[in-house]
């Protein structure tokens, strides 16, 4: 028995033609459905890219603990539990985040890895001279913006990118133990995600008038840029979508070829993704989980089952991945992970609602129905707290200031006796400022219209808390949400009407500049509109020095500073906001 995990980042569900897509050329993912059984209501649950791939490993919801991090001591680990009880077990990868401080936990649990560099600003190749960069609409510019650039030339063929060597390992793996029994390959490519970097004949698929600046990078923001560049991003993302549906098909031919069907289980899946330009926004994390990011393409062949060209409507998460490799092997799961093996064989339902969400977000849950996005119930999105044996952020550890208020926790169910470190938690951006939502996916399947509907949101909030208490959530979630740690959920405790007014603002297109003259500016106005104008810009740097070129301000968009300042804590202290009120008041009235 053989096991073939491969995985994409950011690969969005309703560009895939299984899904209903008429336009992307992807022609090994429709290829695929017809082989494999296709899961229609598979969902995210812990996000972004490591929160994701720690459910992977442990099958248990992690970001009411914490934030983005490494495995922790008291983890279960599926690839290295597989090792443990006679499976070779290998990685082979080009997703970079995995060799960072945030992620440096995860690789050493299979017996050998492949790491192919030169993704996202992978810190690879030196170059002390600037790069050339074309005319470019991407506004943030971190120092992984430059160094994308200093890697490219060095990708310049699709023998040399770095997800076509991925692969090429991932299937010399294949080949060479193609007689062997008993191993698991993980192939995961970091690609679709942005930036969205492919060769010619995949751009050629998508032809288009384009004359405008560079664009295959979007920031997490509100959509700002002409129909003709949103197009445009689409379709570079299409591009690579295309590339990636290209090195899926060599799977599918390798399988064909060592007849591999019969006795070698294949998933393909993602983590998470990606808005491009849909209910106008581009990215993720800074905005709520909405389908377009969170319902996830899913496709599983099982030799046993032997089911072809199937579809299963059955509720499954993320979470479920761990516990179907280790029951492929005859491997006994850990107590303490919450997900069930995918039901591949029959349509067989796994779980009545699934949680999902980001630390410090909204914490959500469907039925498959409906989705409910419980928000913070205080503007402060307090109490809010990291709970961690492994203090690192994504690319860097904890700072002492950090950790200068740091306390033990007492031990959670999952952690095995162990006490973990509980330090503040942080967050980019308050979900506080979009409101708590409630959709209906039967009449609303966009989620364009969020309701008001008491019942509806007693009864989905009533599992969210159901949820939380069975994955031992931290106290200090159920103050911030205000929902109650124990005893029924009532209709004191409900949110969604109260935020309505929040919600419909946050839902508002973004306001234009000009509708906030001189004599209108405070720390009210939008965002967009206060970095528009030369002088604010200059009250801002002034009195909040580096605030204005903070990628902070470029994300939000059309919230008002003074939210942003609620969320941002120590990036806007109060004496340097209330100069920027002053003299932004004092030039109104010189306006007049």
């Amino acid at each position: 028995m053989r096991a073939i995990m491969v995985m994409f980042d950011s690969l969005n569900r309703h560009m895939l033609p299984p899904y209903g897509a008429d336009w992307t050329h992807a022609p090994n993912f429709a290829r695929l459905a017809e082989r494999a059984v296709t899961f229609d209501n598979a969902y995210a649950g812990s996000m972004p890219c490591m929160p994701a791939r720690r459910e992977i490993h442990t099958g248990r919801h992690n970001f009411l603990h914490r934030s983005w991090g490494p495995l922790e001591p008291f983890d279960d680990s599926m690839p290295e539990l597989l090792k443990q009880n006679g499976v070779y077990t290998h990685l082979v990868s080009d997703h970079p985040h995995y060799w960072e401080d945030g992620g440096a936990t995860y690789h050493g649990r299979y017996h050998t890895w492949e790491f192919f560099r030169g993704q996202e600003g992978d810190p690879w190749k030196g170059q002390v001279a600037d790069p050339v960069i074309p005319e470019d609409l991407k506004k943030v510019r971190f120092g992984a913006y430059r160094q994308d650039w200093v890697n490219r030339p060095h990708m310049a063929t699709e023998e040399t990118h770095p997800q076509t060597l991925t692969f090429d390992a991932g299937l010399e793996f294949v080949r060479t133990n193609a007689a062997a029994d008993r191993w698991f390959v993980q192939i995961e490519t970091f690609d679709p995600h942005e930036p969205f970097f492919s060769h010619q004949p995949y751009k050629d698929l998508y032809p288009h008038d384009y004359d405008g600046p560079h664009f295959d990078w979007p920031d997490y923001k509100r959509v700002v840029e002409t129909p003709e560049q949103v197009e445009h991003g689409r379709f570079e993302y299409a591009a690579l979508l295309s590339m990636c549906d290209h090195s899926l098909g060599r799977v599918l031919d390798t399988m064909d070829e060592l007849a591999l069907w019969d006795d070698t289980l294949l998933i393909v899946c993602t983590d998470h993704g990606l808005l491009l330009g849909e209910k106008g926004w581009w990215g993720k994390s800074v905005q709520p989980w909405f389908n377009e990011l969170v319902h996830l393409p899913l496709f599983a062949w099982d030799p046993r089952a032997a089911t072809a060209g199937a579809r299963r409507a059955s509720l499954v998460q993320t979470v479920d991945l761990a516990p179907t490799f280790l029951e492929f092997f005859g491997v006994d799961r850990p107590r303490d992970m919450r997900g069930e093996p995918l039901p591949i064989a029959e349509d067989i339902p796994v779980r009545e609602a699934g949680l999902f969400g980001m630390h410090g977000g909204h914490v959500n849950v469907t039925d498959g129905r409906y989705v409910y996005m419980r928000a913070p119930a205080s503007p402060d999105n307090a109490p809010l707290f990291e709970h961690t044996l492994m203090p690192t952020h994504m690319r860097g550890r904890f700072s002492p200031a950090e950790l200068v208020d740091m306390e033990l926790a007492e031990p959670f169910e999952f952690t095995k006796n162990v006490r973990t470190v509980r330090v503040p938690g942080r967050t980019l951006v308050n979900p506080y400022h979009h409101g708590t939502l409630l959709f209906d996916l039967e009449t609303d399947p966009e989620q364009r219209a969020p309701l008001v509907d008491d019942d509806a949101e007693l009864r989905m909030a009533g599992l969210l808390v159901e949820l939380m208490r069975a994955e031992d959530a931290p106290p200090s979630q159920y103050e911030r949400l205000g929902l109650p740690a124990e005893g029924p959920v009532t209709h004191e405790h409900l949110l969604v009407r109260a935020q309505r007014d929040r919600a419909q603002r946050s839902a508002q297109p973004l306001p234009r500049a000009e509708d906030y003259p001189a004599g209108r500016l405070s720390l009210r106005t939008p965002l967009n509109a206060l970095l528009s104008d030369p002088v604010a810009v200059e009250v801002l740097r002034r009195h909040l020095p580096g605030v204005a070129d903070s990628e902070l301000l470029q994300m939000l968009g059309a919230t008002p500073l003074i939210d942003v300042a609620a969320m941002a804590g120590a990036m806007f202290p109060a004496q340097g906001l209330r100069r920027v009120a002053e003299e932004l008041a004092r030039r109104n009235e010189s306006a007049r």
